[in-house]
């Protein structure tokens, strides 16, 4: 079931705090926020979309670091600043139809759990919280910032091959 999932969907659902980096928040003197983000995610990312997959990002937070990054990675869809994911997802459901369903979503927190009620399957980080984790249909052997994305990447496309 999962292996059918996997070659059919058309959207990846990530979150960015605790999935794309280590859930750490850094701070520089004058109150700027940093982000730390792994390269092996991002060549991960590319390769998903060098297959077809379009990959989106509905996070809770954002800066412009994070800006910076997704827009190196090509994201398709950014919802940034936006804690209300299972609504950020509605609003994309009339924006883009069916095709926005045929999806899987990777997570890490509660506000996760929106996203995961949403698509197709639900991914947990090795990390992840309990609720989580319990939720979800795969629990990933790595944790958040440390490959966990390049792990999903790595299992779409081993099913796709």
């Amino acid at each position: 079931m999962i292996s059918k999932i996997l070659r059919e969907i058309e959207w990846v659902f990530f979150d960015v705090d605790g999935v794309m980096t280590d859930g750490k928040l850094y701070y520089g003197p004058n109150g700027e926020e940093y982000k730390v983000f792994n390269v092996k995610d991002g060549h991960g990312l590319k390769m998903i979309k060098d297959a077809g997959i379009k990959i989106a990002v509905i996070s809770g937070r954002g800066n412009d670091a994070l800006l910076q990054r997704l827009s190196e990675m090509k994201f398709d869809i950014v919802k940034i600043n936006r804690s209300d994911k299972g609504n950020v997802f509605n609003e994309l459901f009339e924006e883009y139809g069916n095709q926005i369903e045929n999806s899987i979503a990777i997570g890490d927190d509660l506000p996760d759990l929106e996203i995961f009620k949403r698509t197709k399957l639900g991914f947990a980080v090795a990390n992840a919280v309990t609720e989580v984790k319990n939720q979800a249909d795969v629990i990933l052997g790595t944790n958040g910032g440390e490959g966990a994305v390049r792990e999903l990447c790595e299992i779409i496309l081993e099913v796709r091959n």
